[in-house]
């Protein structure tokens, strides 16, 4: 199939600027993503019905079927979010997950204590993004819902603590991923003085976006820092309605506790623990067996850099889900109940896999238009070597807006950052990495067609653009402190310099927003 190459043209940008600009205008998601898809389709096939219908079929089934053999990596996924779909629809009808928002309320004394619980869960689940946010939204739900916090701050909360965190964490999925790209980088330009681990962390403060979204959260905690829209959805909430009702309920884990449900704390810490060791254990193990295959030694962060995750995660849902049904059967809880939990579960995670399946489509056509690869072109002009930095950042920004891809925009800026820096001043070759994984999860965080949004938005039971909108104010007003750090970081060549640029900025900002916008008025919490 004979393409049209965009590579060097800036119409490889219309299909996903279509598809946001639609779905910001319309709220429409389902509709927005198939437009950028049919756009990009017959852009890619000159506009020929036919050509451009069977290439989206052979996209279509790339996502489960390419190359004569499975996709391992969607597949997995998918049979991970139906898992965990059972296992927290299980838990809900024993009454493990009414227990935890019971013990929760005894210690949550109010709203913000109940969203500090949701932020402290990030270090727990910071293996993987996608984890993180599917299994703390389904587990702090009850809680959040009971001391009437909206389903759009929750999933800000899931979201903004969800990348950031492993993005910074070299023991994740997102860390070992990036230190194997960053060791290729410095072997290939000479670097031999520094090992790529140590490199990640003198990387870390630089990663200005995600540092102070992170203390951005903090903020928005113990301040009720609430701006944009957000406002309107935590005064929604306080009057009883936890999302915007006008949609209809969105997709999301909502599965009522039945009233002889007898379930315990036990039965919702142990299937959760169990869920997170045994992903560990099997993400070390299947890392382990590649360094064994190539005939080298182990290591814990060898293990994660050749990591499989979504079988990982797919064994550890098995895992824990097996110890549900033990505990479930100890219960004396009829027995239809807890039998259509798991088809409940399954049922209620298909339209986020639905919206998963376009997401991935487009992200299939965008690769196609060579968007990454035009935006990845537009540094290569007579830039002052003091400016690249925030050049670089800008660009990994679009791309990954542009794209819904971290990791892609990962795979290829990273190189290209290096490439730049060798050629420029070498010294900015840290700063320069650093920025790109800053853009990279801001663009994820505000672009429509993230598949973390996507699943952000899931698991806090959100209207998948309420949640974009609620968050891109304070994705962008974090993102421009970011910009003005690594402006200083050029300049200055040291990164205590952006760090306090950027630090400065935020406290600015947020001196301002508390003073401008005065807190939403707390309610009682709500009993059951």
């Amino acid at each position: 199939m004979n393409l049209v190459d965009f590579s060097d043209s800036l119409m490889s940008v219309i299909p996903a600027m279509l598809a946001v600009i639609l779905a910001v205008t319309t709220r429409r998601v389902l509709l927005s993503l198939g437009a950028g898809i049919f756009a990009g389709a017959l852009m890619l096939n000159q506009y020929s019905p036919l050509e451009s219908l069977q290439y989206l079929v052979s996209k279509v089934l790339a996502i489960v079927w390419v190359d004569g053999a499975m996709n391992s990596d969607n597949v997995n996924m998918i049979i991970f979010m139906l898992l965990l779909g059972a296992l927290i629809s299980l838990m809900s009808v024993s009454g493990a997950t009414q227990a935890f928002a019971d013990w929760a309320a005894v210690r949550c004394k109010d709203r913000r204590s109940a969203k500090s619980l949701t932020g402290l869960m990030v270090f727990i689940f910071f293996i993987d993004d996608f984890f993180h946010s599917l299994s703390v939204g389904a587990i702090c739900r009850p809680v959040t819902d009971r001391f009437n916090i909206s389903r759009a701050k929750l999933a800000y909360l899931l979201d903004s603590t969800a990348a950031p965190v492993c993005v910074l964490m070299p023991i994740s999925s997102w860390g070992a991923y990036i230190i194997a790209l960053v060791g290729g980088i410095m072997v290939a330009h000479g670097v031999t003085d520094q090992s790529p681990i140590s490199a990640f962390v003198e990387m870390m403060p630089m990663n200005l976006y995600a540092v102070f979204t992170l203390v951005m959260v903090l903020c928005v905690i113990a301040f009720q820092l609430d701006i944009g829209p957000m406002r309107k959805h935590e005064k929604w909430a306080l009057e009883g309605k936890l999302w915007d009702e006008s949609k209809g309920k969105p997709a999301g884990l909502d599965v009522e506790t039945p009233e002889s449900a007898t379930g315990g704390m036990i039965d919702m810490v142990l299937p959760i623990l169990t869920l997170t060791m045994a992903t560990v254990f099997f993400m070390v193990q299947s890392g382990a067996d590649v360094l064994a295959a190539n005939g080298e030694a182990f290591s814990v962060i060898g293990s994660f850099e050749n990591t499989n995750v979504g079988s990982s995660l797919v064994y550890g849902a098995i895992c824990s889900l097996v110890v549900s049904i033990g505990l479930a059967l100890r219960l004396k809880l009829d027995a239809g109940s807890w039998m259509k939990a798991a088809p409940q579960g399954i049922s209620a995670m298909m339209p986020a896999i639905i919206i998963l399946f376009f997401a991935w489509t487009i992200g299939a056509v965008v690769r196609d238009m060579q968007t990454g690869i035009y935006l990845a072109s537009m540094s290569n002009g007579n830039l002052p070597v003091e400016l690249l930095p925030a050049v670089v950042f800008l660009l990994s920004c679009a791309m990954a807006f542009a794209t819904g891809t971290s990791w892609g925009t990962f795979g290829i800026m990273l190189p290209l950052a290096g490439d730049i820096a060798a050629a420029s001043d070498i010294a900015l070759l840290l700063p320069m990495l650093s920025a790109v994984l800053a853009g990279a999860v801001f663009g994820d965080h505000s672009s429509p067609i993230s598949s973390t949004s996507i699943l952000s938005a899931t698991g806090a039971g959100c209207h998948h653009m309420d949640h974009v909108m609620t968050q891109l104010p304070y994705a962008c007003s974090v993102a421009f402190g970011a910009l003005l750090g690594y402006l200083a970081i050029g300049y200055t060549h040291s990164a205590w310099a952006g760090v306090a640029v950027s630090g400065l900025w935020f406290m600015a900002f947020c001196a301002f927003a508390v003073r401008k916008s005065k807190p939403v008025v707390a309610a009682e919490p709500v009993t059951n």
